[in-house]
């Protein structure tokens, strides 16, 4: 079974972790990632279930702070597809390493990220993927965050490789200091956008539970999820 560029990019999404900054964040349940950083010394745990179309799994991820600005991060998952006859198990193993040098409590952050993913169907073929994102936040007075991500990806699957330009913006909507709600769009270049909203919610300090819907290309999509602080 040939995994596809395409499906590559969906478990790679599972993989990748939604990490929190200091200065402005983008936390699960969002895809889009946030132009912020762990501070100095901290850490974060994730774990979520989520389904895209027929696609159903659960991943985990664990993100440090080693030193200011720089945040790096591994994470897993494992999923079962079942739009083919038999259903194929696929698991993914990824690793990044965000740098932020410009990091604001209001106005502008901006920095990149770096995203290693190796992708494979139990028994079958494996890819290799790497993605370079440019990350910016606009932090507004009283709390509302904005997103944008624009990136390359690259895709290489036994001898063959794909590429293509990515692209994300997603808002952050305090409802009450413990309930944000989330809007985001996000693509890859010659498909259709996905588009999702999502509920986050602090349950006590670092401990937080959120969830999301969202469709794209034909398809349905949805997450579940907790995350830690530390």
């Amino acid at each position: 079974m040939q995994i596809g560029f395409g499906r590559i990019r969906l478990i790679l999404a599972t993989v990748a972790l939604a990490t929190a900054g200091t200065a402005v964040r983008a936390e699960r349940p969002m895809s889009v990632d946030d132009a912020g950083t762990l501070t100095r010394g901290d850490a974060k745990l994730e774990f979520g279930w989520s389904k895209d179309d027929e696609t159903r799994g659960f991943e985990g991820a664990v993100g440090y702070g080693p030193i200011d600005n720089v945040e790096v991060e591994v994470s897993f998952a494992r999923a079962r597809d079942g739009s083919v006859s038999p259903s194929a198990s696929l698991r993914a193993l990824g690793a990044a390493i965000k740098w932020v040098p410009l990091q604001a409590e209001t106005g502008l952050s901006a920095g990149l990220k770096y995203e290693y993913g190796n992708e494979h169907a139990v028994g079958d073929s494996s890819a290799h993927v790497q993605s370079l994102l440019g990350l910016a936040s606009w932090a507004f007075a009283g709390g509302p965050l904005l997103h944008l991500n624009v990136g390359r990806e690259w895709a290489r699957e036994e001898g063959s490789g794909s590429a293509a330009n990515t692209w994300g913006i997603g808002f952050d909507l305090p409802f009450t200091e413990a309930l944000h709600g989330t809007v985001e769009s996000y693509g890859a270049e010659n498909s259709s956008p996905d588009r999702a909203v999502g509920l986050r919610y602090e349950l006590r300090d670092g401990l937080k539970f959120s969830g999301a819907i969202g469709r794209g290309n034909d398809r349905s999509f949805a997450n579940l999820g907790v995350a830690w602080e530390f």
